[in-house]
């Protein structure tokens, strides 16, 4: 058996244990619990590569039980009462000392109180930017976790929002910068206490549309998220996506003369679609994570590349770099 696959092997193996047990409801995971001890994985990662030439068996025992005891830490620890892991258990987080900011921002959620301070129920709102004809350069930027972003529709204004909102809100404000046209989304916690019902299926999210005339580059940070982005009618300069514990699934169109993407995570999977006629170079820079780039050439340890890339006009550059995640190139 080759020592250097056993680090891998049980990352998935555990990884696989806790989905399975999760989804027959022997326990109830709290992937929020990921957000608080993501830097475990970054401890197995320097395990790993500390004792990567050494082949004794106290060195593959060492690493073995870094994995489990992060593992055992990430699915057993607990934090005072904010999290119960056992089915039908729920999670609550409060800061009874602090101060409702005021700012609502078309936010039409109702609050009760509970014995746990202010719980948003529901609510939804739509931000809209309008269109000018010389916005010919804009930049939208995503923050925040705990929702879904999705992006494939046209608007005739320059940005359309519709959201949905039960734990947390989201803020929305436009601003220019030169001759840039910028656009900031966030969803923001919310400060009088964050109830969450593990059987409840409601969850945040953003339906987003974007004018496909001006040139646009698109940057998002966030915590645990679900991101799904269709680019394909819009002309995209540069994508920008930063994550902790995040699904990411990105399809681009043709590139302009530059197209650059930059990935960086810590425990995502992440998907980039491209077209198959595109000009598409890949670099890797991504640790324990897996990396699977069909149809591309490898150049060298961490660089891959479409035939003909060094002909090609207009090309797309992507950048990878991460702790453990699961990157995935595809060619459509």
């Amino acid at each position: 058996m080759r020592s250097d696959k056993l680090v891998p092997g049980a990352i998935l193996v555990c990884i696989g244990a806790i989905f399975l047990l999760h989804n027959f409801n022997v326990i109830d995971f709290h992937w929020m619990n990921i957000l608080h001890l993501w830097p475990i994985f970054l401890i197995i990662g320097g395990v790993n590569l500390v004792f990567a030439g050494n082949k004794s068996p106290l060195a593959t025992v060492l690493k073995l039980g870094v994995v489990v005891a992060g593992f055992a830490l990430l699915l057993f620890g607990r934090f005072g009462d904010n999290y119960n892991f056992w089915p039908g258990g729920m999670v609550h987080w409060n800061d009874d000392n602090s101060n409702d900011d005021g700012d609502d921002n078309n936010d039409d959620s109702d609050s009760t109180n509970t014995d746990h301070g202010v719980v948003k129920i529901e609510g939804s709102s739509i931000f809209n930017k309008e269109y000018t004809p010389d916005a010919k350069l804009a930049r939208l930027n995503i923050s925040g976790g705990g929702t879904t972003y999705a992006l494939s529709d046209t608007t005739n204004q320059l940005f359309n929002a519709q959201t949905k909102e039960f734990y947390g809100k989201y803020e929305f404000n436009t601003n220019k910068e030169d001759s840039v046209y910028v656009v900031n989304l966030k969803m923001k916690n919310n400060n009088k206490g964050w109830n969450f019902d593990s059987e409840d299926n409601k969850s945040n999210r953003a339906d987003i549309k974007l004018n496909p005339n001006p040139i646009w580059d698109i940057y998002v940070e966030t915590g645990a998220t679900k991101l799904d982005f269709d680019l394909t009618k819009f002309k995209i300069k540069s994508v920008s996506l930063k994550g902790g514990a995040a699904s990411f699934d990105v399809k681009l169109g043709q590139p302009l003369e530059k197209t650059n993407v930059e990935v960086s995570t810590g425990v995502s999977d992440v998907n980039i679609s491209v077209p198959k006629d595109a000009a598409c170079s890949v670099n890797s820079n991504t640790g324990l994570s897996s990396n699977d780039f069909p149809g591309f050439s490898r150049r060298d340890n961490n660089t891959y590349e479409t035939p003909g890339f060094d002909a090609a006009k207009n090309k797309i550059y992507i950048h990878m770099t991460g702790a453990i995640s699961n990157f995935k190139v595809n060619r459509y």
